[in-house]
């Protein structure tokens, strides 16, 4: 991580925009999780956000003038998925990463946020983009019936990384297609 700070300094002078995108996950309950997904998971989803977050701030309070930290999180930060505890407690983590380094790096006129996508036609998603029933049951529960395309969560970010967004921090955003807000309404 240092040396990747290290080489956006040298390449291009500044750190402005930090965008902690890593996410992986093992889909496997509290009761079958092994100690080798559990330490991959949170070192790739949690670690590299914190010491990302920790290295970005600190280039950013050295060259003065703010910046903007992006925390990739998920729906699971808040949402519960039993089957992928791991994935779930690493995202709540980064929820309380994005809420609390943006209390302490407001002062520095570093904004922090997290963006909480839904589900995403990405490569995390290929076994439920593979299996037609599995795709049309997640379908059938977002309320705008699709997965989001990677371009949709791309752009909310641009917006954060823009003047627009110059009083959001300590929050995060969800981009999930209504997913959170579904009822069966019984």
């Amino acid at each position: 991580m240092q040396t990747l700070i290290a080489t956006a300094v040298q390449n291009f002078g500044r750190v402005d925009i930090m965008v902690n995108n890593a996410g992986v996950e093992t889909r496997t309950s509290i009761l079958d999780t092994t100690e080798a997904q559990y330490e991959k998971v949170l070192a790739i989803n949690l670690k590299s956000a914190f010491f990302g977050t920790q290295l970005a701030a600190q280039q950013m309070i050295k060259q003065g003038g703010g910046g903007r930290i992006i925390n990739i999180t998920s729906v699971h930060e808040d949402w519960p998925m039993p089957g992928n505890t791991a994935y779930c407690q690493s995202k709540g983590g980064m929820r309380m990463l994005t809420r609390t380094a943006g209390v302490e790096l407001a002062p520095h006129n570093i904004l922090v946020v997290g963006v909480g996508p839904g589900a995403v036609a990405t490569p995390i998603n290929l076994g439920t983009m593979n299996d037609p029933a599995l795709l049309k049951k997640l379908n059938a529960a977002i309320p705008l019936g699709r997965m989001a395309r990677p371009e949709e969560i791309a752009s909310l970010v641009a917006f954060l990384a823009g003047d627009g967004a110059s009083y959001l921090t300590a929050t995060t955003i969800f981009a999930d297609g209504g997913i959170m807000q579904s009822s069966p309404g019984l």
